[in-house]
């Protein structure tokens, strides 16, 4: 027979022992454990998607609705640009733990809100993809939330108590803008201790009506340059600059122990940044936090 016929003749593999069989099987079940908790936990972060619901605050302008975020999920490519450009270190992003939302800007308002130091939104800007949509000019414009009572009962203006010292004590790491201290600059609300007969921090210190009480302020101004034939810049000739609406207000409430109590109440206005959750001085179980299931529908 010609070398060219003969045979190829295939090697047997060689018979594994019991040991080894075993220690193969154990491998693979553990490999396939791996890969279904692995699928199980990115399903995880599916959830709010698919039950329409939003788990996290988001940047001013981000691309949700108040049915699901799933717009804003496909626009945000998790380029970091936002964190990188906020001013008081707001913007997050998601961990292992939110599955298809790895990556994905968060704020955690109790931690540090979103306070609009940057005046411009920067975040908006900086994004390159227009998942925080550009259609935003000012602070006003977005609705990233809506504040609302959680736990009156704590409340120290509704119990006709003031506040003195730092907000959320010494070791607090939160930012936030003064005015009165540096326009541009935030510095940490432990170094900004307060002397309040009554509390009114989530009013005093909410952004929107701040811009409020200035634009108030600046109408003088404004007349006496228009007076002068000075020439106003477009968004103030229309308006933009100063917020349409109020926040947050304090009323009355009825006592019977002859005490002043306040109760806040969220108004129209409100954009839901954060800060009046993040400077209420109650610890345990803050008074006012912020929803997120009313927000802009910018479809």
């Amino acid at each position: 027979m010609s070398d060219s016929k003969k045979m190829v003749t295939k090697k047997k593999k060689p018979v594994l022992s019991m040991k080894k069989r075993q220690s193969q099987r154990r491998d693979f079940i553990h490999s396939s454990l791996l890969a279904v908790g692995f699928v199980s936990l990115s399903m995880s972060g599916l959830l709010p998607v698919v039950r329409g619901t939003s788990a996290r605050l988001r940047p001013p302008g981000a691309l949700k609705t108040t049915l699901d975020e799933q717009e804003f999920f496909a626009a945000c490519i998790k380029c970091g640009q936002c964190v990188q450009v906020c001013p008081v270190n707001a913007i997050k992003l998601a961990d292992l733990d939110e599955g298809v939302g790895i990556g994905v800007p968060y704020i955690d308002a109790r931690e540090q809100d979103c306070d609009f130091s940057c005046d411009g939104l920067q975040c908006v800007l900086a994004c390159p993809t227009g998942a925080l949509t550009h259609d935003l000019d000012y602070p006003a414009d977005p609705r990233m939330g809506f504040a609302r009572m959680d736990n009156p009962k704590t409340c120290l203006a509704a119990k006709g108590q003031g506040f003195k010292g730092q907000v959320r004590g010494p070791d607090y790491k939160g930012l936030l803008r003064y005015d009165e201290v540096d326009r541009w600059a935030p510095i940490p609300v432990a170094d900004h201790p307060y002397d309040l007969e009554l509390c009114d921090l989530c009013v005093r210190q909410c952004p929107i009506e701040i811009r409020i009480s200035q634009c108030a302020a600046q109408e003088e101004e404004r007349a006496a340059a228009k007076k002068a034939g000075k020439v106003e810049r477009v968004a103030e000739q229309f308006g933009h600059e100063c917020p349409p609406k109020h926040a947050i207000e304090l009323q009355a409430i009825e006592s019977d122990d002859g005490l002043k109590r306040m109760l806040p109440v969220i108004l129209d206005g409100c954009v839901g940044c954060g800060v009046c959750e993040m400077i209420c001085p109650v610890e345990e179980s803050p008074s006012i936090v912020v929803d997120i299931d009313k927000i802009t529908n910018w479809a």
